[in-house]
């Protein structure tokens, strides 16, 4: 099972950047699909970003488009999260996830693996 550690989260104030850096254990990192999620107290998981395995491909969700980028390292195992503009509605725990599925996906069910998150918090 492939591990992740994600790292880069902090405090910022709205308008600031943060990037967000999700390691990942194993050989297969290449042959997956890598996605970001977000959680805020009392919300349900949300997906913010997913890249394709060559990283050829992206994803995003509208309320990030624009702001965010994904991208992924596949020769360092890494896949990163670029945040710029933050609002304070950005704040919450960001987690990396793996899915094996061979289409980028944007539902948390069909990724395998999450790490153990990261937290945001912009301040106003």
């Amino acid at each position: 099972q492939v591990q992740l550690v994600e790292s880069g989260g902090g405090l910022v104030q709205a308008g600031g950047s943060l990037r967000l850096s999700c390691a990942a254990s194993g050989r297969t990192f290449s042959r997956n699909v890598m996605g970001w999620f977000r959680q805020a107290p009392g919300k349900e998981r949300e997906f913010v970003a997913a890249i394709s395995r060559s990283g050829d491909s992206t994803v995003y969700a509208d309320s990030v488009k624009g702001r965010f980028t994904i991208s992924r390292d596949n020769a360092k195992n890494t896949v990163y999260l670029q945040m710029n503009s933050l609002k304070p509605e950005d704040t919450a725990a960001y987690y990396c996830a793996v899915s094996t599925r061979v289409s980028i996906r944007t539902t948390p069910s069909l990724y395998e693996s999450w790490g153990q998150g990261t937290q945001v918090t912009v301040s106003s």
